[in-house]
């Protein structure tokens, strides 16, 4: 019986990989209920290459900016604004992970920030739930919030832009 557990189970994992690959997703954790003491918990991720696919599109719009040679007064006067781009912001605090955001601790709580308030290293910045746990946002560095990009209850992606401190 355990064999056949088992070869089901292999084949179980191998068909939630190609899940994974087939719909780019960047993790997927699933649970098994056999009977009351035998259950399988699985947790398939690559992290690694999501990473570098989702470095390249952020890069690809600048070359294609700079390739227009007639609007160079235009792109050098919307560099300092930079708005267009939040993520290439040297202050922006990216999402670690896919889940929906929340600015408080409990529904009617205060926020956890605002624009203009002072935060220190480590202070929450905000709340990414993903199936079913509340992930804590620090603050990677003492700072100013200039702005916050998300709603409170917006879904957001792995490395989204969320926060920008200076």
């Amino acid at each position: 019986m355990s064999k056949n557990n088992h070869d089901a189970d292999v084949a179980f994992i191998k068909a939630l990989a190609e899940l994974l690959q087939e719909n780019d997703l960047t993790e997927l954790e699933v649970s098994r209920e056999y009977g009351e003491d035998d259950a399988l918990n699985v947790r398939v991720s690559r992290a690694a290459p999501q990473q570098v696919t989702y470095a390249a599109p952020v890069a690809a719009p600048a070359p294609a900016a700079a390739a227009a040679p007639a609007p160079a007064a235009a792109t050098a006067a919307a560099a300092p604004d930079m708005p267009e781009d939040p993520a290439a912001h040297p202050g922006a605090v990216t999402s670690p992970m896919v889940g929906t955001v929340y600015m408080q601790a409990e529904p009617g709580a205060p926020a956890f920030i605002s624009v203009g308030a002072q935060v220190s290293e480590g202070d929450t910045l905000l709340i990414v739930e993903a199936m079913k746990t509340m992930n804590h946002i620090p603050a990677p560095r003492s700072g100013t919030v200039k702005r916050i990009l998300v709603e409170d209850g917006a879904p957001v992606e792995y490395g989204a832009p969320l926060v920008i401190l200076e």
